[in-house]
């Protein structure tokens, strides 16, 4: 497993289109990807290929959807200046290391995978028999490891995937790991240290190997990872020189848990298209406030008299995403003591989700008045995850014997 640590390593994430997002998606994923996007150095891609696993049958809702998706992620404050965008079917390296991978990948561990029979159970009425959709944990897998990410950030139920991300990669590299020519690329790499560091680290190399000074170690791996004018591969390669093996090929991911945020729908459950129970990010006033003013209350409250309990109201819960402690406050004490009525408990609420869609309205305008932009947004981000993703194919080829000269 690689070493470097997580500060230095490339986060990667994904979306499967699906048109226009709601505030679930907002508060569940895009406002944590526009925090990691200032602190590593982010990749998000459209899962363009992913939706096909489900939805084979009905390609025509993909395009329209990826751009009114894009155009969300950018009102959201994801930034290409700050991190990269792209599609995924525009880097056909995803696909070469899915192939590829599938050569050692065993059956049995995508059979396994907690999601394929629940998706077959929740999805009864399609024919979810095929290769895509058992092998799409590995096409997940392609998608990380084409970037050698560090780290994915994933909700708790998305964890065991990110796990079998990185059996594959151990599972590659005990194939796989030795590259030819290991020790004079590692020599080499040494040199690019600079003198006084390349000194420093086959000191601390030597004292590790004849010694077994751990702390030598320690001290060398920080060196090594806190150099900004080497590659990642040569990072690899000294540190792997350290530990006296080879070079990792295919570096482990880590799952990095993303803040619990299940975000409430307009009837309590979680916010969800197939519950019919969300308000768009970038939903008209008019209709927020119609959508909010129309939600069910307590059912206990029938009349303005009644006391009501906040814990079993649906609009309490986007209080508690919303409203600062002292509205929660008058919202308790008016909701429990019949003090106010539930049209008043949510007039702070709707003008709070009113000034944050109408923020993302009017982030949007410039994207949706020039979709050329939004293109060329994704165009240059797709230039440069391929860029990347090729010279990791590079080494693919290499460790397994298809690198043809």
């Amino acid at each position: 497993m690689s070493t470097i640590n997580l500060q230095n390593q490339r986060v990667l994430s994904g979306m499967r289109p699906s048109g226009k997002l709601h505030l679930g998606h907002y508060h569940g994923v895009l406002k944590n990807w526009a925090r990691l996007q200032h602190e590593h150095e982010c990749f998000f891609f459209v899962a363009d290929w992913h939706v096909l696993t489900t939805h084979y049958d009905n390609p025509q809702i993909i395009e329209e959807s990826v751009w009114d998706m894009v155009i969300d992620w950018l009102a959201a404050g994801v930034n290409p200046g700050s991190s990269t965008m792209f599609i995924q079917s525009k880097v056909p390296e995803h696909a070469e290391l899915h192939l590829l991978l599938s050569m050692l990948t065993p059956l049995s561990w995508l059979e396994r995978a907690p999601t394929y029979k629940e998706q077959q159970e929740k999805l009864k009425d399609k024919d979810l028999s095929t290769y895509g959709f058992l092998g799409y944990p590995l096409l997940q897998t392609a998608d990380i490891l084409a970037y050698k990410a560090g780290a994915v950030p994933v909700g708790l139920d998305q964890v065991p995937h990110v796990e079998m991300s990185r059996e594959i990669a151990r599972r590659f590299n005990h194939y796989y790991g030795r590259e030819p020519g290991f020790e004079k690329k590692a020599e080499d790499a040494i040199k690019k240290l600079g003198k006084k560091n390349a000194k420093l680290y086959n000191n601390l190399r030597r004292d590790y190997v004849q010694e077994g000074n751990e702390d030598a170690l320690a001290q060398a791996h920080a060196m090594v990872e806190s150099h900004s004018s080497i590659s990642l591969g040569d990072k690899e390669r000294l540190i792997g020189y350290l530990d006296g093996g080879g070079k990792i090929i295919l570096p482990e991911p880590q799952a990095l848990l993303t803040p619990v945020s299940k975000m409430p729908g307009l009837d309590g459950q979680k916010m969800s298209k197939s519950y019919n129970n969300v308000i768009e990010m970038r939903e008209s006033a008019d209709q927020v406030e119609k959508k909010i003013k129309t939600m069910q209350t307590d059912p206990a409250r029938v009349r303005l008299t009644d006391p009501g309990d906040p814990d079993k109201c649906p609009v309490w819960q986007l209080h508690e995403v919303y409203s600062a402690d002292d509205v929660k406050s008058w919202v308790k004490k008016g909701c429990t003591t019949a003090g106010i009525g539930c049209l008043e408990c949510k007039q702070p609420l709707i003008d709070c989700v009113i000034k944050e869609t109408t923020e993302f309205r009017e982030n949007a305008k410039e994207y949706e008045e020039n979709p050329e932009l939004v293109r060329n947004i994704i165009a240059e981000g797709s230039d440069k995850a391929r860029d990347i993703a090729k010279e990791t194919m590079e080494d693919v080829r290499e460790a397994m014997g298809l690198s043809y000269r």
